[in-house]
């Protein structure tokens, strides 16, 4: 005769094999921070060399639009050129006139510049007693400042002959793109003038702006600092006096009013 097996009670079930726990040693630790902060790293530099970019103002050439010492980010997509699936999800645009535009200095790549574009490939720019004529009409221009009381034969009256020193790509411009007494803005080039414009180092003096020089347009003022065009000279460079300058004067100098500021651009027709 079989013997049942004795009953086991529930409190005398056998206990489930508690759970194992697993602690990631030392080198797993390195690697997981490694790769975490290596994904973090790269989607910074996607953002910085893809999207947007920080740049500072160091001059007052665009006056009173935008002002020495406005710290902006700049939307480096915008201008990009379009692919073949990317143009219809992204929003990219042409370059037009009245945009205002951060550019690699011809003269100078190292440098950017930011500017107003006033002339587009195919147009007709002259300027007549502090005048813009485009395209054979006169245009009114609100967001101009003129800071100087007298005419300049050459900057107030272009193109003209020159009056002062200028980029061997100005001469080269002058030579070969003016037609009629008017400047003619080749393929693949744009024409670019500072808002404050008895004040601007703008293509009268150094030329057009080539397309691939464009680094893209203001997307917005984050910081506005009260500061010199000596003290941002070297935007790489920030000296020890613009350093006390900061820590003195940081909440009486910042223009708070100016923060979240949209330098926009102006359409001209």
């Amino acid at each position: 005769m079989k013997q049942k097996a004795p009953k086991t009670s529930k409190s005398q079930a056998p206990a489930p094999p508690e759970a194992a726990t697993f602690k990631p040693d030392f080198a797993e630790q390195v690697r997981s921070f490694v790769a975490e902060w290596s994904v973090t790293i790269v989607l910074l530099l996607f953002g910085t060399t893809t999207l947007l970019q920080a740049f500072v103002v160091p001059t007052g050439s665009m006056e009173d639009t935008v002002l020495i010492g406005d710290h902006m980010f700049v939307d480096k997509l915008t201008y990009s050129p379009k692919g073949a699936l990317s143009k219809y999800i992204l929003p990219y645009t042409d370059v037009k006139r009245g945009d205002i535009i951060v550019f690699k200095f011809p003269v100078n790549p190292r440098e950017n510049y930011i500017k107003r574009v006033i002339g587009v490939p195919g147009d007709h720019i002259r300027v007549v007693n502090k005048e813009l004529i485009l395209n054979g009409k006169k245009v009114q221009e609100p967001y101009v400042v003129h800071k100087t009381s007298y005419m300049d034969s050459y900057r107030d009256n272009f193109p003209s002959e020159p009056n002062a020193r200028l980029a061997e790509a100005a001469y080269k411009m002058l030579a070969e793109n003016v037609s009629n007494g008017e400047l003619v803005v080749p393929e693949g080039s744009y024409f670019a003038m500072g808002d404050n414009r008895d004040n601007s180092l703008d293509s009268r003096y150094w030329g057009f702006v080539p397309r691939d020089n464009i680094i893209g347009k203001p997307a917005i003022i984050f910081w506005s600092y009260d500061t010199s065009t000596e003290r941002l000279a070297d935007p790489n460079i920030i000296s020890l006096d613009h350093l006390l300058d900061l820590a003195t004067n940081f909440f009486s100098k910042t223009r708070w009013k100016r923060t979240f500021m949209i330098p926009k651009r102006y359409p001209l027709a």
